[in-house]
C-alpha cells in the first residue's frame, strides 16, 4: 500500500514509522531540516524504551511522489492553505484522506446532517480553497488520542497513548473505513471506528480548546492552570458555552467540565501543543480550535462572552510575538 505522509512532525512521523513497519511503502513530503533529516536518516521513533527507523523517499514536491492510496495529513491547521495549493498529485480516483488534526476540520459539516449541512466554517476555510482541493468524498476523520514529541528534525518521541479514533464524516461504517482501521490496527495503533467522527472531534476540542491557549499566552503547564481555582473557573465557563453550542448543533456532551477536567489532570504536568508551537516560534492553530467556536456561537445563537475573551488575549498574544 502507498502512502504519503504529510506533515512529517511528531504525529505524522509516529503514524509513519509505524505504516512503514507494517510493509506499507511510505513516502513523505517535507521541507528544509525535516527533509534533509528524512533523506540522511529515514523516519526515527523512540518508543516503549526502543529506537527503531524506517527507510521513506522523502521529497519537497508531491508531483515527485505521485498518487498514494493513502494521504495522511498531519499539519497544524495554519498551514492547511498551503497544503491545499500542492496536494493534488497524491490524490488519485480512490485516494483516502486521513486527516489526523487538532481542533474542527473543514469538512465537519461534510454528510453530517440537519441545518448545518454542507456548511463552511469561515474560520477553517474561508475561500473555500481546502474543500475545492480535497473534496469530502476522499476524506475520512482521524482524532488522535496520544503524545508525542519531537526532539530533533525527523525523530518522534511517543510518550503515551496509541489510540486512533477514525470514522467517515458522512457517518456509518464503509468497507473502505474498515479496511482502514485494519490497517492501522496491524501497525499497532488501538483504533476505534466512530459511527459519528464530529462527536470525537468536538470532545477532544472541548478539552483542549481552553488548556492549550491558556497555557500558550500565560507559559503555565497544565497542573497549574488547574490548580487555579480562578483559571480553572474561567475556562470551565468557557467550556459550557462549548458545551450548549454542541448541543445546539447535534453533538451533546454528557460530562460537565470539572469532569473534563480530571480527564487532563491524570495525564500529569505537561506542556499542551499551543504552549510547545508558542517556545518553537511556529504559528498558533486558534482559528480551528477557538475562533472557529465563536464563529459557531454566532450561527447558533449561543452568547460566548467567556470565549471572547479567550480568543481576544490568546490572539493579541499570538499577533504580539509574530505568531498569528
Amino acid at each position: 500500500m502507498k502512502v504519503c505522509i504529510y506533515g512529517a512532525g511528531a504525529i505524522g512521523g509516529w503514524i509513519g514509522t509505524r505504516l512503514a513497519r507494517a510493509g506499507c511503502e511510505v513516502s513523505v513530503v517535507a521541507r528544509g531540516a525535516t527533509l534533509a533529516a528524512l533523506q540522511r536518516h529515514g523516519l526515527r521513533l523512540q518508543e516503549k524504551g526502543e529506537s527503531v527507523s524506517a527507510p521513506v523517499r522523502a521529497s519537497a514536491n508531491p508531483a515527485e511522489l505521485g498518487a498514494q492510496d493513502l494521504v495522511v495529513v498531519a499539519v497544524k491547521a495554519p498551514a492547511m492553505a498551503a497544503v491545499a495549493e500542492a496536494i493534488g498529485p497524491l490524490i488519485g480516483p480512490d485516494t483516502l484522506v486521513l486527516t489526523a488534526m487538532n481542533g474542527v476540520p473543514w469538512w465537519f459539516f461534510e454528510g453530517f446532517g440537519g441545518d448545518y449541512a454542507g456548511l463552511r466554517l469561515k474560520a477553517i476555510d474561508p475561500d473555500g480553497l481546502i474543500a475545492a482541493a480535497i473534496p469530502a468524498r476522499h476524506v475520512i476523520g482521524c482524532v488522535v488520542h496520544a503524545s508525542c514529541s519531537l526532539p530533533e528534525p525527523g525523530l518522534v518521541q511517543h510518550h503515551s497513548g496509541e489510540r486512533l479514533i477514525v470514522g467517515e464524516p458522512a457517518g456509518g461504517t464503509t468497507p473502505r473505513l474498515e479496511r482502514l482501521a485494519a490497517l492501522l490496527s496491524g501497525a499497532g495503533f488501538e483504533v476505534e471506528v466512530s459511527q459519528q467522527i464530529q462527536k470525537d472531534a468536538w470532545y477532544k476540542l472541548w478539552g483542549n480548546m481552553t488548556i492549550n491557549p491558556v497555557c500558550a499566552f500565560t507559559g503555565a503547564t497544565t497542573d497549574l492552570v488547574l490548580d487555579d481555582e480562578l483559571t480553572r473557573g474561567f475556562i470551565s465557563q468557557v467550556m459550557l458555552e462549548t458545551r450548549e453550542i454542541g448541543a445546539r448543533i447535534g453533538i451533546p456532551i454528557a460530562q460537565m467540565p470539572e469532569d473534563r477536567h480530571q480527564v487532563t489532570r491524570k495525564l500529569g504536568r505537561f506542556k499542551p501543543s499551543m504552549l510547545q508551537d508558542v517556545e518553537a516560534g511556529k504559528p498558533v492553530e486558534l482559528d480551528a480550535l477557538v475562533t472557529v467556536v465563536r464563529e459557531l456561537g454566532q450561527l447558533t445563537g449561543v452568547p460566548t462572552p467567556y470565549t471572547d475573551v479567550l480568543l481576544g488575549l490568546a490572539r493579541l498574544h499570538g499577533r504580539v510575538h509574530g505568531l498569528y
